[in-house]
């Protein structure tokens, strides 16, 4: 939900705060000193300024009970960032931040338990679809997977061993509109076949989006998953396969779309490798790492006008 609630807060605010987080105003984030941003990951006031009105509006402020919140919200942005980005152990937090590993652990769960980070996500990847001049609801998509190798935070009961990759660890299944942006995404075992990992996914791409009627997907997808998809879920899954003659690297039609998100997701040092417990917070770093894309793309094209 935007901060532009209609309703007004049942808190009377706090002094004047140089940042306009709901935390700095009428939490406690004003009780801790500000720091110096000096961290790549970290975000820009350009940035800042394109996920702030989409953060979540807590209950406290309604007087619904709970604690009005500790820290800022745009370090609590930021730590998760760094996170992501450095791919280090939430214990290994830098003091700096001057939050608690714990607490910066427990938002992060807390956010996407909550469902904040799935509706952050969203409306971040509507206003870079608006900005390209397309409507936000997608009609088409392309499906894809990818097999990263788990560290020993994983649980031996969620993790497989992939055959055809030679890969043991986990497997992303992700589904992205025709410009690359994220709209689904399930983690499982290594050794789910894409056949069956992608059932579950194209369900929920379904309960999501109405308007989407065809989907491309590669040779592993062939089979009766076309037919269980169209009768089901009235999808159209359209294979993209390599001709017989050709050799090398070869870039296909809509494929390479996925593989390029693929590859921004890889950018993140947390997601090159699944360090996470939970397959659900292997999911939610994945989005966290588009959040960072998608606010930074938003923030540049708000620096640079168009020149029509």
């Amino acid at each position: 939900m935007s901060l532009n609630a209609a309703c007004a807060p049942a808190v009377t605010p706090c002094a004047e705060s140089a940042c306009t987080c709901v935390a700095c105003q009428w939490g406690h984030g004003r009780r801790h000193p500000a720091r110096v941003r000096h961290y790549t990951s970290e975000t820009t006031d350009a940035e800042w300024q394109v996920i702030q009105p989409l953060m979540p509006w807590p209950t406290w402020l309604d007087g619904n009970g709970g604690r009005p919140e500790e820290y800022c919200r745009r370090q609590m942005v930021d730590a998760i960032f760094y996170v992501a980005d450095n791919g280090c152990k939430w214990r290994n937090l830098p003091v700096d931040f001057g939050i608690p590993w714990r607490t910066a652990h427990a938002v992060f769960t807390r956010w996407y338990q909550d469902g904040d980070v799935d509706a952050l996500h969203n409306d971040l990847r509507d206003a870079v679809r608006r900005a390209e001049e397309r409507e936000a609801d997608p009609t088409a998509a392309i499906i894809d997977s990818q097999s990263v190798r788990a560290a020993e935070t994983v649980g031996a009961d969620s993790r497989g061993y992939d055959a055809g990759k030679k890969v043991p660890g986990r497997k992303r299944h992700v589904i992205v509109d025709c410009i690359g942006m994220l709209l689904a995404v399930l983690v499982t075992t290594a050794s789910v076949q894409d056949r069956d990992g992608a059932r579950p996914v194209l369900s929920h791409l379904r309960e999501l989006f109405e308007t989407i009627t065809l989907v491309w997907a590669d040779g592993g997808y062939a089979g009766k998953l076309v037919d269980w998809a169209r009768e089901k879920l009235q999808l159209t899954l359209e294979i993209v396969k390599r001709s017989d003659d050709m050799q090398g690297f070869t870039v296909l039609p809509r494929r390479w779309v996925v593989e390029r998100t693929l590859s921004w997701i890889f950018q993140r040092r947390r997601c090159v490798r699944d360090y996470e417990r939970l397959p659900e917070h292997h999911e939610a770093m994945v989005k966290w790492s588009m959040i960072m894309l998608m606010s930074r793309r938003l923030a540049r094209a708000t620096a640079q006008p168009s020149r029509k």
